[in-house]
């Protein structure tokens, strides 16, 4: 068998440990794919639909202008606990590239399966735009603790950049139809999901900038 290609099924364990929801990888096993799903909670919601494959590590590619440092910290620390006791049970994220793929989501969990040996991790393999990947990339790390307020800043600062891009491109994927008649904007947009008011957006964004 190919172990750089096994299709595998997310199923999921109600039996939680360190508050996170363990998740049972299955092999051999093919599910149909949704393509519609770019926030973080659709793919959440989609993930029992997408293809999930054990890709090795050397073949997934840090996303580009990644924001988020992978800092030896003590949530590092229980990651990498977690990970040799139960493996990497939250698939990542990832895009095809070239003869590999850019990984999306899941650079923590990377870099403790490089520290550790383990040669290959569970992905998921969706075929994003950029401006897709960039919002996925953002709302699975902005919500964190500990991030920078420098991270923060050019993260917030990538998304703007990314729903602005989809809404000169007429792809409304991450910006409902409502929202651009009625004059949201992007910072309206990021402010409402992150619980921080437009004002409050701008002055991280242009600290960005500054």
């Amino acid at each position: 068998m190919n172990k750089d290609n096994i299709s595998t099924q997310i199923t999921i364990d109600e039996t939680t440990k360190g508050g996170d929801t363990k998740m049972k990888i299955e092999q051999n096993t093919t599910l149909p794919k949704n393509e519609k799903a770019t926030t973080v909670q659709e793919m959440q919601d989609s993930a029992s639909q997408d293809k999930i494959e054990m890709l090795p590590i050397s073949k997934l590619e840090d996303f580009k202008s990644h924001p988020f440092k992978v800092v030896e910290n003590e949530d590092l620390k229980k990651l990498a606990d977690s990970i040799m006791e139960n493996g990497v049970l939250i698939p990542a994220v990832a895009r095809p590239k070239g003869d590999g793929y850019e990984l999306i989501a899941g650079h923590r969990r990377k870099a403790v399966c490089e520290k550790l040996g383990i040669e290959t991790m569970p992905v998921i393999v969706r075929n994003l735009t950029d401006e897709q990947s960039v919002i996925f990339m953002v709302d699975s790390n902005v919500q964190r603790e500990n991030i920078l307020p420098s991270e923060k800043a050019f993260a917030y600062k990538m998304k703007m950049d990314a729903i602005k891009s989809q809404g000169k491109r007429g792809i409304s994927a991450s910006v409902p139809l409502e929202q651009k008649s009625t004059g949201i904007t992007s910072r309206d947009v990021i402010a409402k999901e992150n619980g921080e008011s437009p004002a409050q957006v701008q002055k991280i964004v242009r600290s960005f900038s500054a």
